[in-house]
């Protein structure tokens, strides 16, 4: 019995990017489209990473909140998804994050990964994640119950 090397695989072919859906979109966001997306017969773990809005910040209630982004996020999206993609060995890769007005538990942010192994796929989606919130140029303007509105920095 012979064993193959841990990144051989028989007939495999890899897909020309793997970087497979990266957008901000004013429309709502699909879990769905975006784990389709990251699809690859290779992987062996996929990890998703959803982040929605919540009723709450720093103990105060929050009724809704505003996403908007410099003109660049979307080339800054690109460059923190091609480290990512050069740190692990990903198969396929999405993010897509919103802008525009968003209600409590509409859908923020949804990033995915899709790895050989679950710990790359971990290790990848999180880096995909923290990566985008403190260097893609988006920021969130909160609105709280008592009428009190706070711009919050994402990078």
């Amino acid at each position: 019995m012979t064993t193959k090397g841990v990144h051989e695989h028989p007939g495999e072919r890899a897909h020309p990017d793997p970087i497979r859906l990266l957008e901000i979109r004013d429309t709502p966001l699909l879990l769905d489209e975006v784990f389709r997306a990251v699809g690859d017969d290779a992987a062996g773990g996929t990890a998703l990473f959803v982040g929605t809005v919540r009723n709450h910040d720093g103990g105060a209630d929050v009724d809704a909140l505003s996403y908007s982004c410099h003109p660049t996020a979307a080339a800054e999206l690109r460059r923190v998804a091609e480290k990512v993609v050069a740190n692990h060995p990903i198969r396929a890769l999405a993010a897509v994050h919103r802008v525009g007005d968003l209600t409590v538990g509409d859908l923020a942010v949804i990033v995915a990964v899709s790895c050989p192994h679950r710990a790359e796929a971990f290790e990848a989606c999180r880096q995909l994640i923290d990566d985008l919130k403190h260097e893609v140029p988006i920021w969130k303007r909160q609105k709280f119950s008592d009428g009190v509105e706070e711009w919050v920095g994402a990078c």
